[in-house]
C-alpha cells in the first residue's frame, strides 16, 4: 500500500511590493490634483471678458465688488469706510491687490474702492478676468 505525501501547507505571504506600486500611484494622483488647485477668495461674480497671464501661487488679498455694489474683502463684507483700515492689515510687502468687479458694478463704486485700496498700501492692482 502506497501512502500518499501530504501537502505541504505553505504560509501566506504578503507581498509588498504591489503595494508600494499602489501608494507612489496615489501619492503621484494627489499631488497633481494639488497643483491643479487655484485659490481665490471671491464670490461668484459675473467677471468681464479679456486676456490676461494666470497668476502666481502666491497669497494676495482680493477686493470683490458684486453686482449690487457690496464690498468684500477676502470673502468678508466691508464698508467703503472700513475698506482702508482692512485692506491695510492684509496688503503685503508687494503691494499687489486683486480686483474681481462683476461686469454690472458701477463704475464710481469700483473707482471709490480702487482709490480706498490704493491710501491703504495698494500699489498694483491685479483685474481679475473670465477667460471664456
Amino acid at each position: 500500500m502506497k501512502l500518499r505525501v501530504s501537502r505541504v501547507q505553505r504560509k501566506g505571504r504578503i507581498e509588498i511590493i504591489p503595494m508600494i506600486d499602489v501608494m507612489f500611484f496615489l501619492l503621484a494622483t494627489f499631488m497633481l490634483a494639488s497643483l491643479s488647485m487655484q485659490h481665490l477668495d471671491t464670490l461668484q461674480v459675473n467677471l468681464p471678458q479679456g486676456q490676461a497671464e494666470r497668476m502666481s501661487a502666491e497669497k494676495t488679498p482680493t477686493l470683490t465688488i458684486t453686482a449690487d455694489n457690496r464690498i468684500l474683502v477676502d470673502k468678508i463684507p466691508v464698508t467703503l469706510a472700513q475698506l482702508g483700515g482692512v485692506l491695510h492689515a492684509r496688503i503685503g510687502s508687494n503691494g499687489n491687490l486683486i480686483i474681481a468687479a462683476d461686469n454690472h458694478a458701477q463704475h464710481g463704486t469700483v473707482v471709490q474702492a480702487m482709490l480706498a485700496a490704493q491710501h491703504a498700501g495698494a500699489q498694483h492692482f491685479l483685474i481679475a478676468v473670465s477667460h471664456d
